[in-house]
């Protein structure tokens, strides 16, 4: 009988048919967890090169894993090739990290014909993420950064308004006393989707006590009053 998820014996060097079909379900699996990453996606901006990682990324391991099938030889060269490249981009967020390994485990389950592991455990993985972003564990990503100096510190609550307003999270970074003893504060944020900067930065303004307020995107200084 026909299956459609069949668990193949590991071929020394596995049919034309047998790779494409492989490739193919990695790319289809990946897909379906990067597509996952971005509807829980909770920042600002969301890093297009990162969701093309997640599906290349499979289809390349279920690649080396079908050239090194059960070969002791192969897969030690496979690691001494790997140590070369240096991979120096650093993922700041556990959560990425979470599901560029989910990415490539897919892609390592199907490279060694484990399709009913790799579909299983893809569909479970992303049940369980929408189940996190949609229950009280959801996490946002603070990516931005707002920075303004206090000179009277009891208004610091009219800040903290504004910020509930205007922001999904947020949380403070630094806080500092500069040269005229007023306190400089710095707040990383998530905005809401709906938020315009402009508006925002006027109700921040409309605070008299306030001033220096500086706000950063994705660490790109855009606004600074």
């Amino acid at each position: 009988m026909f299956e459609i998820f069949p668990d193949h014996p590991v071929y020394e060097y596995p049919e034309l048919i047998n790779i494409t079909y492989s490739l193919v379900w990695a790319f289809i699996l990946a897909s379906i967890i990067a597509i996952t990453h971005r509807l829980t996606f909770t920042g600002d901006h969301y890093p297009k090169n990162f969701f093309q990682a997640l599906m290349l990324g499979a289809v390349v391991t279920a690649m080396v894993m079908m050239a090194v099938g059960d070969s002791l030889a192969r897969g030690l060269g496979v690691f001494g090739a790997m140590a070369i490249i240096r991979f120096r981009t650093r993922i700041d967020d556990p959560r990425n990290v979470l599901f560029l390994f989910a990415a490539l485990s897919s892609g390592l389950g199907v490279g060694v014909y484990g399709f009913t592991i790799s579909f299983v455990g893809t569909i479970i993985f992303c049940g369980i993420a929408f189940i996190l972003h949609y229950s009280p564990f959801r996490s946002f990503t603070l990516s931005n950064s707002v920075y303004f100096t206090l000179s009277e510190p009891q208004d610091l609550s009219s800040v903290v308004t504004v910020l509930n307003k205007n922001c999904a999270d947020f949380r403070v970074a630094s806080v500092s006393l500069n040269k005229d003893k007023n306190m400089r504060y710095k707040y990383t944020v998530a905005l809401r989707q709906d938020v315009q900067i402009n508006e925002f930065i006027l109700e921040l303004k409309g605070i008299t006590s306030l001033s220096q307020v500086k706000i950063e995107l994705n660490e790109t200084p855009v606004i600074d009053l």
